[in-house]
């Protein structure tokens, strides 16, 4: 027999200084169930949250929670900074301070520690030890693995799958939402619809939504066309028995607008691209016997490592082994303690750094991406102006003369991405770029990274995200030893199974792999050429352009004096309604063709 819900949203509404959040939110939440709730960044999930926490009441519907539930929440950012220990902050809302301590124990933290002294890390774990304390009946998680390492990811995940109540979380790690989810929720256009598979099954779930609604938008668009031809024989609205006809027309044309713009939603993607240096130079960089040690911590001992052009690089391992210090050694950012590195002197860098350290909070992103001022910016050498290259980024106009400090997380990493892929770069330097990122901003970056023909050193504990980036992994074995393994994160955990352990690395094994070796490249996913994707972008803009301009020209043409009065003006509006509905037809014929082909992609996986 099926739980009963413990939480019920209605028709739910909700309107934010005039700008509708939610038009009809409804879903039911049980006991048992681990919803994922995904959507783009701004679809309103942070606030969907809210709203069952109560810190936001909605404008109508019902939002029903049964009586005496508990809800505890871990939000992205939380506060420790009215409490004299972790202890303090973990037990507040528990019934006994012992269940805090054992769930502290549990995610590695010392409940006498001060919060001043955690790292992002630490402070990320203790909130969700203070949440499991509660004992709640539902669980609210917004991004609870940034901050992460693997190990303690796969710790949360055992713990969520023991959990008896509902859980519903927002998370940009696919590997972990696959790995814990029953359930599906897809915030869009202000709805909820709900599957009742976990993530693992979301793309051919809203694949099969999407199809769905191309053919009701189709199914439209026919009769759209056919109650167009029949106004524009010259039937006005003067004329008493068609009224109700042109009423139904302009109902099915708000109709198909609005159907139009749901689908443009699921489709809309950020345009990223990036773009190799000139560099010709085959060596990267080499490093020599490196060594480096913080007192008596050793971070890196006798590593030597060569770099070449084309190389994917992950560095993996878990929090506090030094990853970020092995990466800064290998740019030169800091010194050794013995030994060198030999970077080509050729190469352009582009580094971007999990801090967003090169963002100013008072700029606006106009200014950030224009630091030099004027309208334009050189894009991969090529001028473009700054709008357009911030809508590709999915920043609206308006956004622009926003200040740095005002964007979410999300939004500042896609502006860092964006002011990073705008400049030529033969190695990109990544560390930690999927936090904060929206599923669809961080399949666009997976599909930039996968063209870009430069070097690649990426820092990251996004399991799928390294699966398909990285053709080989530095890891580290314990005392400072690094070994590079050929292949993603998978192929490095089997080959180095202490990597996924929260125990002691273990020794190097005997044969280690050289750094020179060629890294076996993971098979790529098959999908439309670069051209293919530009062409169906411009013809899903052309689209709503044509059929606007077709409905302004009928229109004028409606007018049965227009002949007898101005005959030049009617054959120059036949003209143009003829070239318009041709362009129409031709770009309608090349969106089906390229869809047709999309499909034939996907069915050969």
């Amino acid at each position: 027999m099926a739980e009963l819900p413990i939480l019920r949203l209605a028709d739910v509404e909700l309107t934010f200084g005039g700008t509708p959040i939610f038009t009809g939110v409804t879903f039911t939440l049980a006991k048992g169930e681990r919803a994922a709730l995904v959507g783009r960044n701004g679809a309103g999930k942070s606030t969907l949250m809210r709203l069952v926490t109560g810190r936001h009441e909605p404008d109508a519907g019902e939002l029903w929670l049964q009586p005496g539930t508990v809800v505890a929440t871990v939000e992205q950012e939380p506060d420790l900074s009215a409490f004299d220990t972790v202890l303090d902050y973990a037990s507040e809302g528990a019934d006994e301070t012992w269940m805090a301590e054992a769930e502290l124990g549990l995610f590695g933290i010392d409940p006498t520690a001060s919060p001043k002294t955690l790292s992002g890390g630490q402070i990320r774990r203790a909130a969700l030890a203070r949440a499991f304390a509660k004992d709640p009946d539902i669980l609210l998680l917004d991004e609870p693995t940034n901050h992460l390492d693997v190990p303690m990811i796969e710790t949360l995940e055992e713990r969520l799958k023991s959990f008896p109540g509902a859980v519903l979380l927002v998370s940009h790690d696919r590997r972990f939402l696959e790995n814990v989810t029953t359930t599906t929720l897809w915030l869009r256009q202000g709805k909820v619809w709900k599957s009742p598979r976990g993530y693992a099954d979301f793309d051919d779930w809203a694949a099969g939504i999407e199809a769905e609604e191309e053919k009701q938008l189709q199914r439209m668009k026919t009769q759209l066309k056919e109650e167009q031809h029949w106004l524009a024989r010259g039937v006005t609205a003067r004329r008493k028995r068609n009224m109700g006809r042109l009423a139904r027309l302009h109902e099915l044309r708000s109709q198909h607008a609005k159907q139009k713009s749901l689908l443009n939603e699921s489709k809309s993607t950020a345009g990223l691209s990036a773009e190799s240096g000139d560099s010709q130079s085959r060596k990267v960089l080499e490093a020599f016997g490196l060594s480096k040690a913080f007192g008596d911590t050793i971070i890196v001992d006798d590593l030597s490592l060569r770099i070449l052009k084309g190389d994917r690089i992950g560095i993996v391992g878990p929090n506090g082994v030094g990853k970020t210090t092995l990466l800064k050694l290998l740019l030169g950012e800091i010194a050794p303690d013995k030994g060198s590195v030999k970077l080509s002197q050729a190469l352009t860098v582009t580094y971007l750094d999990q801090t967003r350290e090169t963002l100013k909070p008072s700029d606006t992103l106009w200014e950030a991406l224009a630091p030099a001022g004027g309208d334009a910016i050189m894009v991969q050498g090529k001028s473009k102006h700054v709008a357009a290259y911030a809508k590709d980024f999915l920043f609206s106009p308006e956004q622009l003369r926003q200040p740095v400090s005002a964007l979410s997380g999300g939004e500042r990493n896609r502006l860092t991405l964006a002011i990073a892929l705008a400049k030529p770069a033969d190695v990109l330097v990544l560390d930690e770029p999927t936090n904060d990122l929206d599923m669809q901003t961080l399949d666009l970056l997976e599909e930039m990274l996968s063209e870009f023909d430069g070097t690649l050193i990426l820092v990251s504990h996004d399991r799928a995200f390294l699966d398909a980036i990285v053709t080989s992994c530095l890891v580290p074995m314990g005392k400072g030893k690094w070994v590079e393994t050929a292949g993603g994160w998978s192929d490095a955990a089997q080959q180095v199974p202490s990597l996924t352990s929260r125990k002691a690395a273990a020794p190097p094994p005997q044969d280690k792999p050289k750094a020179q070796a060629p890294a076996h490249t993971p098979k790529r996913e098959a999908k439309l050429s670069f051209k293919d994707q530009h062409r169906l972008k411009e013809v899903e803009a052309a689209l709503p352009r044509l059929e606007a301009e077709i409905a302004d020209l009928e229109k004028q043409l409606g007018d049965p004096d227009l002949f007898s009065a101005d005959p030049k003006k009617f054959e120059q509006l036949t003209g143009r309604l003829n070239k318009a509905r041709a362009d129409l037809d031709k770009a309608e014929e090349d969106w089906l063709e390229i869809e047709a082909l999309k499909e034939e992609i996907a069915a050969k996986g």
